[in-house]
């Protein structure tokens, strides 16, 4: 017996036209993330040059290879470990807040919502992590960088958007900040089960308990950064020196913060604190991260490695192949096997674009191929050039891919910014009110009666001049 078909009223749009609130949010979330990209840009590319241009390349390493910090306390750590594990945690607690508003605000709120966005982020990771498998499985190499493939870097994706100057629908745009979200607790998860090793539980206890009293102060409402800040910091160590990677005590914090506002209030604690970090984590913490990661030899024998050994190969083939293969796969899967399909305004050539956006993997690819191969440097730096020529084909992709579909998007984006009764609001939210109808009722009748005016002036002039009218 064949399955019901689900009637239109029953039926959930994929890729649908935002409600206002989350429009605005997703706007104000992506400019802040762009302008991050485009800094995390440029700290790459200064990398690169540092490390590859003769007379200072042999100061690239020795900076990053300088080490700094209080042995007493663990913390004696190179200026790239600090990077790498202090640094990025700010990165994480941003993450772990806008992790946390989506689950209680945003599109994770909604399980029919939040479907197509975790399938296409799991399939999107499931896949990367097969690709590279089956290559090193082929070639005989280590299975150990399975995870490197698996992470989407979403500001770099959006620094390529603004870069080319592609208009994503919100829709798009919406989509793949969701995905990115997903992908991060994904990756999170990977790192915190897969690349800890042994674990030291008394410094682990400490920083549980650590963290139960960061929460228990912000029900108790207690405010100031001189209480907070102090004990995230002897939390971060504690997580440190336990084994567990110190990166997880900042996404701990941030789940933590309340992201719901309440009666009176403009923005939620949650809210207030991501727009005063933010700003750190993009502009400072992630750059300095990709300043003294990204930092490798570009020479044609490097290259080649890239291209012929299979744990290199395996990472380029994994973001390029493995990430759009899998989003693009997930969200065809959403729409065939559950009660959803696409908006009738996209197509899946549009997916297909994004899927491949999504395969610039940076941040927290280049993050994880340093656990992976920990033990073996040289194999460390192949895999981050790895990472870099994989990233940069997918951008490349992802451009020509978008660049088809641009005038489409342009004229999908003017529909959704158009704003002819000038109050603010853009008028594809107001079609369906009765207020709405009035206001446009009266400027068609201001533009019939401008031109019946002009019509009018017009035949004056004809019969004045002796013509006739």
């Amino acid at each position: 017996m064949a399955a019901p078909t689900p009637t239109d009223s029953q039926r959930h749009k994929l890729l649908g036209r935002l409600s206002l609130p989350e429009r605005q949010y997703v706007a104000d979330a992506l400019r802040a993330e762009t302008v991050g990209g485009v800094i995390l840009l440029v700290a790459a590319i200064a990398a690169l040059v540092w490390a590859n241009t003769p007379g200072i390349s042999d100061s690239y390493p020795a900076v990053r290879d300088f080490h700094i910090g209080p042995a007493a306390l663990g913390l004696d750590l190179s200026i790239q470990h600090w990077a790498a594990d202090g640094l990025l945690a700010v990165f994480f607690f941003v993450a772990g807040i806008e992790l946390k508003r989506e689950l209680v605000a945003g599109d994770l709120r909604d399980p029919k919502a939040a479907a197509l966005p975790v399938i296409a982020a799991l399939c999107g990771m499931v896949v990367p992590a097969l690709v590279y498998t089956v290559v090193n499985q082929l070639g005989g190499g280590s299975l150990g960088g399975w995870a490197v493939p698996t992470a989407t870097d979403i500001a770099f994706a959006l620094a390529v958007l603004a870069v080319i100057g592609t208009s994503l629908p919100s829709a798009l745009r919406a989509f793949l900040l969701t995905l990115a979200v997903v992908d991060d607790l994904f990756a999170i998860v990977i790192i915190a089960v897969f690349f800890t090793n042994e674990i030291d539980f008394p410094a682990l206890g400490g920083a549980v308990a650590g963290l139960v009293l960061f929460w228990f102060l912000l029900r108790l409402n207690v405010r100031g950064w001189y209480v907070y800040v102090p004990l995230a910091l002897v939390v971060w160590a504690l997580m440190y020196n336990s084994g567990v990677h110190a990166t997880i005590a900042g996404v701990a914090m941030g789940l933590m913060l309340r992201c719901t506002r309440r009666e009176g209030e403009q923005h939620s604690p949650g809210e207030h604190i991501e727009h005063l970090v933010r700003p750190l984590s993009a502009g400072l913490a992630v750059p300095l991260f990709a300043l003294f990661s990204a930092g490798v030899s570009l020479s044609d024998e490097a290259i080649a490695h890239v291209f012929t050994r299979p744990e290199t190969l395996g990472v380029v083939l994994g973001l390029v192949v493995g990430k759009t293969l899998g989003i693009f796969g997930g969200t065809w899967l959403a729409a065939r096997f559950t009660r959803a399909e696409l908006n009738e305004d996209l197509a899946w050539p549009d997916v297909l674009a994004v899927a491949s956006l999504a395969g610039i993997g940076f941040t927290v690819s280049l993050l994880i191929g340093e656990l992976a191969f920990a033990g073996d440097a040289g194999l460390t730096e192949e895999v981050k050039a790895a990472v870099l020529i994989g990233s940069l084909i997918a951008a490349v992709v992802a451009c020509v891919l978008l660049k088809l579909r641009d005038r489409k998007y342009r004229a999908l984006t003017e529909a959704e910014e158009r704003d002819d009764d000038l109050d603010g609001v853009p008028d594809v939210y107001e079609e369906h009110t009765a207020g709405y109808h009035l206001r446009m009722a009266k400027i068609y009748e201001e533009k019939a009666a401008e031109h019946r005016r002009r019509a009018e002036a017009a035949a004056g002039s004809d019969t004045d001049s002796g013509r006739p009218a």
